[in-house]
């Protein structure tokens, strides 16, 4: 599949991913997409394959622990994607395909 089809792909996913988080209750705000500076090479942000997504409670309280994207993250691998919350450092705010 040519990376613009999994550029594509990926936007579709990540819809989902933020229906299903406000279905919860839950609002989000953007990190990074495309970024290359900050990130080892070969990210998979410089790919524009991943995103790093904050979480609010429905209070406005910002949510930093894997933890808290676990139901995000359970999700987002039931589409086919990988989550950071799984790493060998978890990455809980992180949202890839592919990686």
């Amino acid at each position: 599949m040519s990376l613009r089809k999994q550029q594509s792909k990926f936007m579709l996913m990540l819809g989902k991913l933020i229906i299903f988080a406000y279905s919860l209750g839950f609002e989000l705000t953007g990190g990074d997409l495309f970024a290359i500076s900050g990130h080892k090479e070969g990210s998979f942000h410089g790919k524009r394959l991943a995103i790093d997504l904050n979480l609010f409670n429905e209070d406005g309280v910002y949510l930093q622990t894997t933890d808290a994207h676990q139901p995000l993250g359970e999700y987002w691998e039931s589409l086919g994607g990988t989550w950071g919350g799984r790493f060998k450092h978890p990455d809980g705010n992180h949202y890839s395909l592919g990686e």
